[in-house]
């Protein structure tokens, strides 16, 4: 089973990649990461996800694991059983614990996740996916427009909710994200990837206009 990490190595991320694949060796072990990245001049996180899902048979099931998170085994395996033939990508969680440097240096010195301290993030629906390449297509994927950091998984979440006529499926657990020097969400790019954001929040519910919002999209990544 492929785990598909979109990575590009920063100082402050490294520490929490390391903890995530030695996470999965001890608890998922039949699962084997994969980092991607993509030859833009800035990190897309959704071109990393479409090109590491594009890179499965069309039937597979391919979890997209981001390199700060750590999946519950039992939520993720039984994500991993449901998406083959759902038609529907699948969320491993039904809570997203931020642990911020408290929590994150109390896991690292061997505390168990669930005891960490830890901020509950409402609403979150990234982290870790569950998906065949033929559902990821089937909504459009992430949309690559978004450069940089913020709003790709939002927008994701309403292309989903929208043109597959329900949200993702969520499995009973927690997924815990580790901290990090946070990234600059400011600037002409930002402020672009919050205009496009507003364009998929006017198009929510309206399948036609979110079919057209979609198709305006340049072809997923494959390198």
């Amino acid at each position: 089973m492929t785990v598909v990490v979109p990575w590009r190595p920063t100082p402050s991320r490294v520490p929490a990649f390391d903890f995530v694949r030695s996470w999965y060796v001890r608890h998922l072990p039949e699962f084997a990461l994969r980092p991607v990245d993509t030859d833009d001049d800035v990190f897309v996180l959704a071109a990393c996800r479409n090109l590491g899902v594009g890179g499965a048979g069309l039937d597979d099931v391919v979890v997209i694991n981001d390199a700060d998170t750590l999946p519950e085994p039992a939520a993720l395996r039984a994500a991993v059983a449901a998406a083959a033939t759902s038609g529907r990508v699948h969320l491993p969680y039904t809570e997203y614990r931020w642990l911020g440097a408290e929590g994150t240096a109390q896991l690292r010195a061997g505390t168990a996740p669930e005891d960490c301290a830890f901020d509950l993030v409402r609403g979150a629906c990234s982290g870790v996916y569950v998906t065949t390449p033929r559902t990821w297509a089937a909504h459009g994927g992430q949309d690559e427009r978004f450069r940089g950091w913020g709003f790709e998984d939002a927008a994701w979440y309403l292309a989903h909710q929208t043109l597959l006529g329900e949200p993702p499926i969520r499995h009973d657990g927690r997924v815990y994200a580790m901290h990090h020097v946070a990234e600059v969400r400011a600037g002409t790019r930002y402020d672009a990837n919050a205009a496009l954001m507003d364009r998929y929040r006017a198009a929510a519910g309206d399948v036609d206009a979110m079919a057209q919002l979609v198709a305006e999209r340049p072809a997923v990544s494959t390198s």
